[in-house]
């Protein structure tokens, strides 16, 4: 990064490439919309390079692009307003053909309802989950991504979680 900043802007596509499958991922744990995500990461890196004077080099370059990822997702929640997807798609592709099609299916079925439980959580919670277990960071990197102590973000997540199974039995009940 600190060579795109120089001003070798060539750097920046190795970055992409480093970087686009885990912003990737963080945004379609948030949205669940492929097509959207590819536009968002696009986003980041479009802002990468707008603000690249910004980075200081004294912190993790990581940590400095999952910030900008957070600013460019709160942007199009709050620009868009919209709601996300629940995407039923080729449902009965998704059933199999062998025979541990009822396993396969609770499993399916469990996954849903886990990806609605996570849909229901507020945006703040969501966002919490799909940073410390679906990208696999650390709480002290999550503390710098979002600004608070490493202590706040062990809170944020524990409560999170609780407010997960809460609403992941809610769902459970009602099916």
């Amino acid at each position: 990064m600190l060579r795109v900043k120089e001003g070798d802007l060539d750097k920046l596509g190795l970055l992409f490439e480093r970087y686009k499958r885990p912003l990737f991922g963080f945004f379609y744990g948030m949205t669940k919309d492929a097509e959207l995500c590819e536009d968002l990461v696009q986003n980041v890196f479009f802002r990468i390079l707008k603000y690249r004077y910004l980075f200081r080099g004294e912190g993790d370059f990581k940590t400095w692009m999952f910030h900008i990822a957070r600013n460019v997702n709160h942007d199009h929640f709050r620009k868009n307003k919209w709601k996300l997807k629940e995407s039923l798609e080729n449902w009965e592709e998704r059933l199999g053909t062998d025979e541990n099609r009822a396993t396969e299916f609770q499993q399916d079925e469990e996954m849903q309802l886990l990806s609605m439980a996570m849909e229901r959580l507020p945006e703040d919670k969501r966002e919490i989950l799909m940073l410390s277990k679906f990208q696999d960071k650390k709480y002290k990197e999550i503390g710098e991504i979002i600004g608070c102590s490493e202590g706040a973000v062990k809170v944020k997540v524990f409560r999170a979680l609780q407010e997960l199974k809460e609403v992941y039995r809610e769902l459970e009940k009602h099916l």
